[in-house]
Order: structure tokens, then sequence, then C-alpha cells
């Protein structure tokens, strides 16, 4: 049987300018696509109402395209692709997987104490798989289980809840399968391990705005789009052990994974869009050149 071709994706979100660490993720995206003979698709993740703008989308596909960067048309616009998520929130309730919850982000980072994270230097964390680049910070803090259906107290709404519907405003949780460890081979870093329960706790894949989460919308659409390998920064490997659990949930294959070393200021902080400085249209103002920023 002959392998499936490589297809590979960009995500950016239409939150504020790319900067400089984007691009350097996205061109090694393109190299391995390239190298594969395979091709390049461009997700554009609006699924934050918020914070997403129209002239974002407008400028990080001029900034790409100045940069060198290719893809194949059309492109694909998470904000459009809602009942195809909200199906698969129906699949993981239908299997039990999923529960409501009414904590909100201050909630769990108030409930976070240290012995729920890991402790010590990088080199003595038995669990998660710390890439060269040195801690980053999780993107969801490890939830303590307030909201399982077994902690609650027996008059509590929540046990009443049948399905997810529209319009409810509660957020659902992905139960993990405390104590089992999880690992995959990173194109870059190796070998990475997580213990569920440990290293990372029930996360969200519906919030209470209506909208699906980041892991969810993931999953779903590098399932049906089907990506083979996913390239994308150091930062988000700790959110590839939850989208493992998803892909298994769903009944999909997971893709390859190959996460790029973080881009950092001088002062060794990573980049984020508040970083104008690095901005690609910034760097493009002052007369800097893609080869030039490649080449670095």
């Amino acid at each position: 049987m002959n392998p499936s071709p490589y297809i590979g994706r960009l995500a950016p979100s239409p939150t504020g300018l790319l900067h400089l660490g984007h691009a350097r993720t996205f061109w090694k995206a393109q190299e391995r696509a390239r190298a594969s003979g395979g091709q390049l698709l461009l997700r554009n993740d609006d699924l934050d109402s918020a914070r997403c703008r129209p002239e974002f989308v407008t400028a990080m596909q001029e900034d790409m395209r100045w940069f060198g960067l290719d893809w194949s048309e059309p492109m694909i616009t998470q904000s459009e692709r809602i009942p195809f998520y909200r199906a698969a929130l129906v699949r993981l309730h239908a299997s039990g997987l999923i529960y409501p919850c009414t904590c909100s982000r201050r909630d769990v980072q108030q409930a976070a104490t240290a012995p729920h994270e890991p402790v010590g230097p990088v080199s003595d964390r038995p669990a998660l798989s710390r890439p060269e680049t040195g801690p980053t910070p999780d993107d969801e803090p490890l939830y303590p289980g307030t909201c399982r259906p077994e902690n609650l107290p027996a008059h509590s709404p929540l046990r009443d809840k049948a399905e997810p519907v529209s319009g409810d405003a509660v957020n659902w949780r992905f139960r993990v399968p405390d104590g089992e460890t999880l690992s995959f081979v990173d194109g870059h870093f190796g070998e990475q391990r997580a213990t569920a329960g440990r290293d990372f706790g029930d996360f969200l894949v519906w919030r209470k705005d209506d909208a699906p989460s980041y892991q969810l919308a993931c999953v779903v659409d590098d399932a049906a789009l089907g990506i083979t390998e996913v390239v994308r920064g150091a930062d988000l490997i700790k959110s590839t052990f939850r989208q493992l659990l998803l892909f298994r949930a769903l009944g999909h294959a997971s893709p390859a994974f190959y996460h790029c070393p973080l881009v950092t200021d001088e002062k060794g902080i990573r980049l984020a869009k508040r970083h104008d400085a690095l901005a690609l249209r910034t760097l493009r103002e002052r007369g800097i050149t893609p080869q030039i920023l490649r080449a670095q």
C-alpha cells in the first residue's frame, strides 16, 4: 500500500500581526512539505470572536506571501465549520467522555497549588519531556476535578444536563484517563511523554460562549483535511497529548508532529503578537528582506 501523500497546514489566528516566530515555524512547515512532495493548506483559526479581526486575516496572507510562503487554495476558515465541531461534541458526549463544568479559568487557577504542577529542574521531571527551549507556559492549568459528576453534590443542576445544547452557557470538559501515560515521537525533539491527571488534567472541548475549544477544533479539522504532519511551536507540545486523546476518542488516526524551537526576544522571552518590533509588517517596513530573515 502506498503511503498517504504529505499534507501539512499553516494555521495562523487573526488576532494581531504575525511575528518572526510565526514566519519561521511556517517556513519549516513549507520546507517539510516540499521535501516530501506534498502540499500545505491554510487554515484561518478565527474562533476567538472577541479578538479576531478581518483586517488581520488580510494582513496575515499578505505578510506570509511576502515572506515566501505558499499554500493550496482555498483557505479554510474555522468559523464556517461550527457544525462539524458540534457533531464531534455530540459524539464525545454519547461516549460518556465529557461533562458540563461551570468553573471559570480564574476558579481553576485559584484551585491550582504547587503539588499539582511539576517541580524541580527540567532534567528531573519524569513525565512531560520538555524541549530544549526550556519550560513554556501551559495554556490551561491542571483542572482539580471540581465538576466531575462524582464530585458534585446530589442536588447540583449539572447532574440534570442530559446533553450539550446550543447556548446552554456551560463549559464542557473532556475527562482524561487518570494515570495513563501517553507518548509520541516528535520530529524535532524526539520522544515526548506525559501522564494524564498529573501533567495535564480534564480540558475544555466547548466553551460557555458556545464555541469549540482550540483542542477540539484542531483535531476535527486535522482529521477531516487529512493532515499527515502538524508543524507548530514547542509551546504546544502539551496540547498534543490532549489532542491525541481526542483523535482516539473520535476514532481518527493521529498525524505526525514536529514542534519547532521557540523564537525569543533579546531577554529570552518567547515572541508574542505584542512584540511589534518583530512583527513581519514592521520588519518589512524597515527594509529587511525575507531572505535575511530566513537565513538567521
